[in-house]
Parts: structure tokens; sequence; C-alpha cells
């Protein structure tokens, strides 16, 4: 399964809903602080619209939950479970992506077999707890740039306060795609915020083959 261009994270079916009208195509389901039966109602929730649409549905931090309702894959944090771990658990035909901050975050998650890395953050956002350190434009130049020279060809994805205006700029960083939040779920129309990423990604200029 190739990886989109476009991840869209959600907390609930409605976000889903609005953003794949919209042409998203990958869903990362990402609720924090919930009661498990209601996390898990969520899910089947948002699985539901994402399968309406023909959407991928990533689950954060939990392969347990990801596996239980049959989702597409799981997407781990640094403090999350293993990624071979994870791997064992879910089988070969899972997909997994990982959290990276530096080049080397990236180096072993690519040693640990996941299908693509969400590198970040890009800059300071509201949506996510404990930040690490932000990267900004010239930190993902240097770490792909230190990805090429390596030879790693995973797909890497910038996230992290994310703007509709930055994915010219990232993409020519060798970046292969943007995941957001509060970029489309702010919106006043979602659904024309995703058209107009995806419209963006297509535009830009292309990452190196993968």
């Amino acid at each position: 399964m190739k990886i989109n261009r476009l991840h869209y994270l959600v907390a609930h079916a409605e976000a889903a809903e609005l953003a794949c009208q919209g042409g998203v195509r990958w869903v990362q389901f990402r609720a924090k602080n919930l009661p498990y039966a209601e996390w898990r109602q969520r899910a089947l929730e948002t699985q539901a619209v994402c399968r309406r649409h023909g959407a991928v549905l990533i689950i954060n931090d939990s392969p347990a939950l990801a596996l239980e309702i049959g989702a597409d894959g799981v997407h781990l944090g640094q403090q999350d479970m293993d990624p071979g771990e994870a791997r064992a658990l879910l089988g070969p035909h899972f997909l997994i992506g990982g959290t990276a901050n530096t080049f080397a975050h990236v180096e072993r998650l690519a040693s640990a077999g996941v299908n693509y890395v969400g590198l970040g953050p890009y800059r300071f956002t509201t949506t996510k707890e404990k930040l690490s350190p932000l990267l900004g434009l010239a930190g993902y130049a240097e770490i792909m740039a230190q990805c090429r020279a390596a030879g790693l060809a995973l797909p890497i994805i910038g996230i992290g306060g994310v703007a509709l205006a930055d994915v010219p700029a990232l993409r020519a960083t060798g970046l292969h795609g943007v995941a957001v939040a509060g970029a489309i779920g702010g919106a006043p129309s979602p659904a024309a915020a995703a058209a107009q990423f995806l419209a963006a990604l297509q535009q830009s200029v292309k990452a190196p083959a993968l």
C-alpha cells in the first residue's frame, strides 16, 4: 500500500467525514485521555467513515486497538511500543509508522522495519503535548540530506504546525508529504482546506522516488 502524501489527524468521526469529503484518504485517529470503551467506540465510528470513502485508517499509539478493530495500521510515538514488537503482534500486512525528531531516530525506525516516519515538529503546535525540539525548515533539510547520504528511502512525513503555505518548501527538502490537524480541522470549511492541501501537494516539487 502506497503511503499517502496527506495524513490527517482526527479525534472523532465527524472530523474524518468532513476531511474525506475534501479528498483525504489517510486518516490517523488520535484521541487522548479517554476511557477505553469510548476510545474504541470513536475509533470504530471513524473506521466506518474511512471505509465509506476508501480511506486508510491508522490508529495512534495502540497496536492492540488497531488489531482488535482491524484498522489498516498503527502510528507509534517514541514512548509507545517498540516497532519490532508491534510488527510481531500485528503481522506483515499492517502499516506501522513511527515518530522521529532526529536523524538517529529515523535510522532506528528504518532498521525496525516501519513503513513510514512522521518527522517533526516543524513549528509549535497546540495539538500535541510535550513537544520535541522544533526542526524548522533548516532542520528538515539537514535530516533529509542525511537520509539521502545514508541511502534511506523511507517515506518521511513532516508534522507539527504545518500550514498550507509551507507545503512547497517542505516538499522541496525531500519530504514525501505532510501530516496536519488544526490546519484542516480548524478551517471554516475542513473539506475545502483538505482539497487545498491535496492540490498543493500535487503541484509542489516531487520528492525523490521511494
